[in-house]
């Protein structure tokens, strides 16, 4: 029994798919990693040195620049019947391509596993977290999606694995690549960060977010996230947004700035192993949720909180 890991990277291999190497090695079974995109060298010597790794695959070709499913999916069928498990990260990433291989070969998959129990049994959240699903499937090919903040980061260990070169085909032609908008920063990756800071609608105007946020994640040395109201509202990026509908977060400290604590932010980052929240209203959803509570002007104690930081 082979399991097959879909890496996920941009410049360099992301914690996420580190976290699902974690999970596929609870599998049982060897191991492979998939690489695909174009000028693959560094990202598969990358794959290569990560424990628990038996072997890296590439599919290297110009049509696979830029990450679109119905270019990717197509590589995932042709060797997915040379495995009983094919597995990514439940990221955007993972979320728009394993469906797309699911459909393509006529089997049902298993979203947002937090916990692997044996080969065919698995953990995950139902209604927003607040139940959880022990689910089984009896499929050829086991598709699975994992959650990263579930599962510890593959470290690198003292060997590589073999890399191999795997067939690819041309451009499917279904979509294409128009461009993109991506914020550059130099704060830790929302979905792996140890220490968020998020701010919600009542910080009032993009203005004010940056100006209270970005100074208390950088003593903190923390990523900056956003309720989807403030996302909505304008005042941080989507990327920025945690919940149901955005990335799914489980830090060890979660610091929640004039979030009021809606059910889909909540299912977020209720998973949190510490949560601080900070809010005008004592009546606030969030209390409800946090280890510590402060009721307060925002604008008044968090130039306060962060001036008393320490680097």
């Amino acid at each position: 029994m082979s399991v097959l890991l879909i890496a996920e990277f941009d410049q360099s291999l992301k914690a996420a798919t580190r976290s699902a190497i974690t999970a596929a090695s609870q599998l049982g079974g060897n191991v492979d990693v998939l690489v695909i995109g174009h000028n693959l060298d560094s990202i598969a010597q990358q794959a290569a040195r990560v424990q628990g790794v038996a072997r890296v695959l590439v599919a290297d070709n110009a049509a696979y620049a830029k990450p679109l499913a119905e270019n990717f999916a197509p590589v995932v069928v042709g060797i997915a019947a040379n495995y009983s498990h094919v597995v990514a990260p439940a990221s955007s990433f993972g979320k728009n391509l394993l469906p797309r291989v699911a459909a393509l070969l006529d089997v049902d998959m298993v979203s947002e596993v937090t916990k692997i129990i044996d080969p065919s049994t698995y953990l995950r959240p139902l209604y927003a977290g607040n139940l959880n699903a022990t689910v089984q499937t009896a499929e050829a090919v086991k598709l699975l999606t994992v959650r990263p903040t579930a599962f510890t980061a593959a470290k690198d260990g003292d060997q590589s694995a073999p890399i191999e070169t795997i067939a690819t085909g041309a451009d499917a032609g279904l979509s294409r690549y128009i461009s993109e908008n991506i914020q550059v920063s130099e704060r830790p990756e929302l979905g792996t960060a140890r220490v968020i800071v998020t701010g919600g609608r009542s910080l009032g105007s993009a203005e004010k977010f940056e100006e209270l946020m970005s100074p208390l994640a950088g003593k903190l040395n923390a990523a900056i996230g956003a309720t989807r109201a403030a996302v909505d509202a304008g005042f941080a990026p989507n990327e920025w947004q945690v919940g149901q509908t955005g990335t799914v977060v489980a830090p060890d400290v979660y610091i929640a700035i004039g979030v009021s604590g809606a059910a889909q932010h909540i299912a977020g980052m209720k998973e949190s192993r510490t949560i601080i929240a900070i809010n005008q209203d004592p009546d606030a959803q969030i209390f409800q949720w946090a280890d510590y509570g402060l009721v307060a002007d925002l604008f008044d104690v968090i130039p306060k909180i962060t001036a008393a930081i320490k680097n």
